[in-house]
């Protein structure tokens, strides 16, 4: 699959997000929205009744990230709002398989997201209820973090699980994704790339995002996997 821009609007300007989403439209494959409840992760952002107004304004697809807790109760709801992608935490959720087939019956490509520390060996059995996993190089919470490099080899490892199993899932990373680092996540595996400083820190987002893709699409084409 050729590499996929998500940018996040975690470091938009939240007054502005409908304009901000419109500068990266003819760019960009995804919105990346980050869903923070001050309970799972430190930080609370925005929720459903935010996501269903982007929705009417978004020319992109929503791919909603949840940092709660209790993603069985809600994720249902992105999808059935219009989110077209929603991922939950395996470290939050209760009964993951339910929940990821529900985020399917209600028409969106479900997710699953682990937490730097959180080996994929466990859910190699799972990756047939999945769309895409995505897997966070930084801890999550906060956008402008530093990208951690211990990730690398877990993004290899899932790369190796996917391929395995002759799967179409999508391998993403969230969590300082700049023009330093996405080469590396592409060389090791990742397809699906999202930038939130990297790109509304630029002057020109839509740029950005081109340049982005430019470089995962040359570090891809260059990766033995």
């Amino acid at each position: 699959m050729a590499p996929q821009i998500a940018p996040s609007i975690l470091s938009a300007d939240f007054a502005r997000l409908a304009d901000e989403i419109a500068r990266i439209a003819d760019s960009a494959d995804w919105v990346h929205v980050d869903v923070m409840d001050n309970h799972f992760v430190p930080n609370l952002t925005l929720g459903l009744p935010v996501v269903r107004a982007l929705l009417e304004h978004s020319a992109l697809p929503l791919d909603c990230h949840l940092m709660i807790e209790d993603p069985d109760r809600w994720a249902p709801e992105y999808a059935e709002a219009g989110a077209k992608s929603v991922t939950i935490h395996a470290e939050a959720a209760k009964a993951p398989i339910r929940t990821l087939r529900a985020i399917r019956a209600a028409g969106a490509r479900a997710g699953l997201g682990v937490n730097p520390a959180t080996p994929v060996d466990g859910f190699e059995d799972i990756l047939g209820e999945i769309d895409m996993l995505l897997l966070m190089t930084v801890e999550p919470g906060f956008g402008g973090q530093k990208f951690l490099d211990v990730v690398l080899p877990k993004v290899r490892r899932a790369r190796e699980l996917i391929k395995g199993r002759d799967l179409p899932v999508w391998l993403q990373v969230d969590g300082g994704v700049s023009t330093e680092t996405i080469e590396r996540c592409a060389e090791a595996g990742a397809d699906v790339f999202v930038a939130g400083n990297a790109v509304y820190g630029a002057d020109d987002p839509a740029e950005a995002v081109r340049g982005l893709r430019g470089q995962a699409e040359e570090a891809t084409a260059k990766a033995d996997w």
